[in-house]
C-alpha cells in the first residue's frame, strides 16, 4: 500500500499528549508542535512509511488526563506535510463529526501541500462523550456504518466528479455539489474497525484495514477472513502496537514495569475501559482483564512489543508472517526512545529481509 517493504511501519498518537500512554513517569511524551515536527522528521528521514494521528478531542481523566492536549488531524496532517518530504502522513478523521464536502475540500488542500502524500484513516466513532461535545448522538454500531459508507461516498464524488452533482441518500440532501481541485492523487485510504462491519466497510472502500490484535494464536485467521471479503483487490491489513525495546530483554521489561506497574494512571486506564464498550473490538470481560489494563497504559490497548532488539525484530517477523502488512507504534517518548528503533531496530530488519535500506534521496 505504502512502499515496497515487506513490514511497514509508523508512528502513531503523537498529536497528543501522552501519546498511547497512561503514564506518570516524567518522560512521557509533551503534545507541542515542535516536538511533533521533530518526531514526524525523524521518521521522515529513517524511512518509516507513515504517521497515523489518534482522532481525539477531550482526555480520560486520572491523573494524567491522557490526550487531554491534542491536535485535530486534517490541520496536524496539512502542517507536518509541509514540514515532511517522502513520509505518508494520515488523518484519522470522524466521519459522524464533519460535513463530507468540507472534509473532502481539507482533505484535498493537505494533499496538494504534501504532493500526493495524504491519507485517510476513516473512523465511525465509539466515544459518546466525544460526539456529546458535538451534540451528536452515537448512533448504534451498526447504523454508523451505514452513515459511514454514505459519507465516503459523498466524499469521492467531491474529489472525482467533474461536473456538478447533487446526492440524495439516507442521511445527505446534497445540491449543485462541485470540489476542484481534485487531489493530486487518490488518497490512500485505511479504516479503522476490528468489528464484523467494521471489518466489512474497510474491505469495500479503504485501501487497508487498521485493526486490533487480541492474541497472536488467532491473528493469522483474523487477517485471512478480512482479505476474503474483498478477494480480487489489493488490500492491506494493519495493527496498532506500542514499543519498548532496549539492549537487553530484561531492560526493555523492567522499563516496562516502571512506565505501567510503578508510574501507571490506573484510573485513566479504568475510564477507558468502560468508554470502549461501545466500540465493540473487545469484550467487556477482555477490557475489564488486568493485562488489559496494563496495556491501556502502556499503549492504549494496542498490541506489546517488548524486549530486546533482536525479540523486536523476531516479533515483527511473527506478525508479518501471520498476514500483516505493518504496524503503527506508539513510544512512550517518540523522540527519546527513536534512536533504539532507527539505529537498531531498522538494520536488523534489513538483515532479516523484512525492510529495504533507505535513503533520503530515494
Amino acid at each position: 500500500m505504502l512502499s515496497k517493504n515487506t513490514f511497514q511501519l509508523g508512528l502513531f498518537a503523537l498529536n497528543c499528549s501522552n501519546g498511547m500512554t497512561m503514564t506518570k513517569a516524567p518522560e512521557r511524551w509533551q503534545n507541542t508542535w515542535d516536538n511533533n515536527v521533530h518526531a514526524a522528521q525523524l521518521a521522515d528521514e529513517a524511512g518509516l512509511e507513515f504517521l497515523l494521528p489518534v482522532g481525539r478531542w477531550k482526555g480520560y481523566g486520572g491523573e494524567t488526563n491522557s490526550q487531554r492536549s491534542n491536535f485535530e488531524p486534517i490541520t496536524w496532517a496539512t502542517g507536518i506535510l509541509g514540514q515532511t518530504k517522502h513520509i505518508r502522513v494520515f488523518s484519522t478523521t470522524h466521519c459522524a463529526l464533519i460535513h463530507p464536502v468540507f472534509a473532502a475540500k481539507q482533505m484535498t488542500t493537505a494533499d496538494h501541500v504534501g504532493h500526493g502524500r495524504f491519507g485517510l484513516n476513516i473512523v465511525a466513532g465509539w466515544n459518546a462523550s466525544e460526539f456529546s461535545m458535538f451534540g451528536v448522538s452515537l448512533k448504534e454500531h451498526d447504523d454508523r456504518y451505514a452513515y459511514a459508507q454514505e459519507w465516503i461516498d459523498v466524499v469521492k464524488k467531491v474529489w472525482h466528479e467533474p461536473e456538478l452533482f447533487d446526492h440524495h441518500g439516507d442521511f445527505f440532501d446534497l445540491v449543485g455539489v462541485e470540489g476542484h481541485p481534485a487531489p493530486v492523487e487518490e488518497p490512500v485510504i485505511m479504516s479503522a474497525g476490528s468489528s464484523a462491519k467494521g471489518s466489512a466497510f474497510a474491505a469495500r472502500n479503504a485501501d487497508a484495514l487498521f485493526m486490533v490484535i487480541n492474541d497472536l494464536e488467532s491473528l493469522a485467521t483474523q487477517v485471512a477472513e478480512v482479505k476474503g471479503k474483498n478477494p480480487g483487490r489489493k488490500f492491506g491489513v494493519f495493527a496498532s502496537s506500542h514499543l519498548v525495546c532496549r539492549p537487553t530483554r530484561l531492560e526493555a521489561e523492567d522499563y516496562y514495569r516502571y512506565i505501567v506497574d510503578e508510574m501507571g494512571d490506573w484510573e485513566a486506564a479504568d475510564n477507558m475501559a468502560a468508554g470502549r464498550l461501545t466500540a465493540q473490538s473487545s469484550t467487556a470481560e477482555q477490557l475489564q482483564q488486568h493485562e488489559m489494563k496494563r496495556r491501556n497504559i502502556a499503549g492504549s490497548g494496542t498490541w506489546p512489543v517488548v524486549g530486546s532488539y533482536d525479540d523486536v525484530v523476531d516479533m515483527y517477523a511473527r506478525l508479518s508472517e501471520s498476514g500483516l502488512q505493518g504496524v503503527a507504534v506508539g513510544l512512550v517518548n517518540y523522540i527519546d526512545e527513536f534512536p533504539h528503533l532507527r539505529d537498531e531496530v531498522l538494520p536488523r530488519m534489513e538483515r532479516r529481509g523484512l525492510r529495504l535500506p533507505f535513503s533520503i534521496d530515494d
